[in-house]
């Protein structure tokens, strides 16, 4: 169980909020978490799906920056799902641990299986993943906890965002973090589900290659894709991040569609 496990507390966005986390195994969530969070710009009350939430440090982060937002952290393994009990329980989270809810689901369950598993159709504006990106053969691991959350499926984008696009209603946003090579599979998961696809690449330095790509699209439409100017960490020659990186990072700002 997740109480046996060595863990930290770790602080986001500057203190605003902590979140436990397992160390010496399994996945522990940083800037891409945080990244993903900022795709949620939207002030209305909304409810919010954080799909394959891990101890939930991308759902926390938009329940901390947005004060009527409600948050729902659907997470398979029940050791992660404890870590992110845990982190609602902390007093410096009381804010808006109200607001958060834990599920323990598969994301990828199907029908009448996945309504019961509490991933109802029709019932958020917006959801957002950060689904696992290395192929099954890559960085083997023995740590069964850090594979589950990082080793990549057949089809496994097709049945997360099948699974998005039944649980969101119309117009809804889907929003989600990846490695560039998923491009191909991410559009064709879309499929006619989703429109208005944004892409925005994510590179360390202008000089060098995208690492990650930021993905929003809307529910239901019917627009183009759209390639975004891309998002620079840092720059040349230093390990700060740029202004409006740091922002992102510390919930300070989002990163809204064009």
């Amino acid at each position: 169980m997740a109480d046996k496990l060595p863990e930290t507390i770790d602080a986001f966005h500057r203190g605003a909020f902590y979140i436990v986390q397992p160390k010496g195994r399994g996945h522990r969530s940083g800037m891409d978490a945080m990244l993903l969070a900022a795709l949620v710009a939207d002030d209305r009350n909304i409810r919010v799906a954080d799909l394959g939430a891990g101890a939930g440090a991308a759902g926390m982060a938009v329940a901390s920056r947005l004060e009527r937002a409600e948050v729902v952290l659907f997470e398979r393994s029940p050791e992660m799902a404890a870590f992110a009990r845990k982190s609602l329980a902390l007093p410096e989270n009381v804010r808006f641990a109200g607001r958060v809810a834990v599920v323990e689901a598969d994301v990828s369950l199907t029908g009448n299986a996945r309504n019961g598993a509490g991933l109802i159709d029709d019932s958020f504006h917006h959801v957002i993943m950060n689904p696992p990106f290395n192929d099954a053969s890559d960085r083997l691991t023995p740590d069964a906890l850090k594979a589950q959350a990082h080793a990549m499926t057949d089809g496994l984008f097709e049945s997360w965002v099948r699974t998005a696009g039944a649980i969101m209603i119309p117009g809804g946003q889907l929003s989600l973090i990846a490695r560039p090579q998923s491009i191909d599979e991410i559009i064709a998961a879309c499929g006619r589900r989703f429109g208005g696809i944004e892409i925005t690449p994510i590179h360390p330095r202008e000089s060098e290659n995208a690492v990650r790509i930021l993905v929003t699209a809307i529910k239901g439409s019917r627009a183009r894709l759209a390639l975004r100017a891309p998002l620079i960490m840092h720059g040349e020659g230093t390990h700060k991040f740029s202004d409006f990186v740091d922002d992102l990072n510390n919930g300070r700002a989002a990163y809204s569609r064009k």
